[in-house]
């Protein structure tokens, strides 16, 4: 990557993205511990005197705006000159046109380099923000690692990190390259941004990698259905069970995230959806995650009305019927039994809630709580 020759910024508090740089090294396949926090401007940051958000939104980044356009109206200002100039301001973490603007009002190779600089030096969040907004304005390809190095920090940067790989041309292969590697709300910002990009190279990612299991995928579970066209590939008789296993993760995060996402109601093709992924798990061997998710799906299913499943009663009924056929079978009863986490929080939820309305058996004979 491209950045200008300014010395380093002296000090023992080093830059974030050679904080992020570090932890990647440490863990280079897959999300940062704790999303990389605390950063190295914890301290600072936390010390800082609290701010006013101006209270209209239309003006947030203008002030930001101004300290840019005053930094590049001085020819021989220096990039460094901006580290500091930015901590009594509210910076905001996502697309901003006051900024955009006045990254577009300056000379384009300088607010290039300027940008460049900013996020490989910056000590302060602030700054390593406003110089990533700055490289967001624009297409350079060699600033990819550059992006995804920072947007590693996902949960500050994601929102900009992904709103810059998605403007290059090679975006959808960095996107996804990020998109492995960042989890929460970091990995709502990227996959949210893959799902607008919607290059035909990154279906078949959004198809059996988008949703971790994380509830917050229920913020785009729906747009990766919709985009990627998850009818097309589940009713598609060579479907496999990586595509099948992520289908029962996108239909059980659908099937419960009102006020988050689009739900199956508002999906069209949500009952035969439904039915395929029932018809699939029916070939496949037993596995924990797979028997959790046909349950949870099911209990979904039975809780709601039936147009809230995007079903009509008679589909609603014999797909939950088909579920239950497959988690009554004697080897998936066994799978579950024998998970050894049976006794955790999150099973004694389930037993007392998921498995008592279906009736499983897995769980009528001591291994769990039978309520029916």
């Amino acid at each position: 990557m491209s950045v200008t020759t300014e010395p380093e910024l002296l000090g023992p508090q080093i830059a974030l993205f050679e904080h992020a740089l570090r932890l990647h090294q440490q863990h280079p396949d897959g999300v940062l511990p704790r999303d990389g926090e605390p950063y190295p401007d914890e301290e600072s940051h936390r010390s800082r005197p609290s701010y006013r958000r101006v209270r209209d939104q239309r003006l947030h980044g203008a002030d930001v705006a101004v300290i840019l356009d005053r930094h590049f109206s001085r020819p021989d200002a220096q990039a460094s000159e901006l580290v500091d100039a930015f901590g009594d301001v509210y910076v905001p973490i996502h697309r901003n046109d006051h900024i955009g603007a006045a990254a577009l009002r300056a000379n384009r190779e300088r607010a290039r380099q300027t940008g460049r600089w900013l996020v490989r030096h910056s000590t302060d969040r602030k700054a390593a923000t406003v110089g990533l907004a700055l490289l967001a304005t624009d297409g350079a390809e060699e600033d990819i690692p550059l992006i995804q190095t920072i947007g590693l920090l996902s949960d500050h940067f994601g929102p900009l990190a992904a709103e810059a790989l998605q403007r290059r041309r090679a975006g959808a292969e960095a996107l996804m390259w990020l998109a492995d590697r960042v989890a929460g709300w970091g990995r709502v910002y990227v996959v949210e941004a893959l799902c607008r990009q919607g290059a035909a190279s990154s279906r078949p990612w959004l198809l059996r990698h988008a949703c971790d299991g994380d509830y917050l995928n229920g913020y785009f579970a729906g747009e990766v259905a919709t985009t990627a066209h998850l009818h097309e590939a589940i009713t598609d008789p060579g479907a496999g069970d990586d595509l099948a296993d992520h289908t029962g993760r996108l239909l059980r995060t659908m099937a419960d995230c009102a006020g988050m996402g689009m739900t199956l109601e508002h999906y069209p093709p949500a009952s035969a959806v439904l039915a395929a992924h029932a018809a699939h798990i029916a070939r496949q061997p037993p596995t924990m995650n797979r028997y959790i998710d046909a349950a949870m799906i099911a209990h979904n299913l039975v809780a709601k009305p039936p147009h809230q499943c995007g079903c009509t009663t008679e589909q609603r009924d014999r797909i939950v019927q088909r579920y239950l056929v497959v988690l009554e079978q004697p080897d998936w009863r066994e799978a579950i039994r024998a998970n050894s986490s049976l006794n955790s929080d999150f099973f004694s939820w389930f037993a007392s809630h998921v498995a008592a309305r279906l009736r499983l058996g897995a769980f009528s004979d001591g291994t769990g709580s039978d309520e029916r």
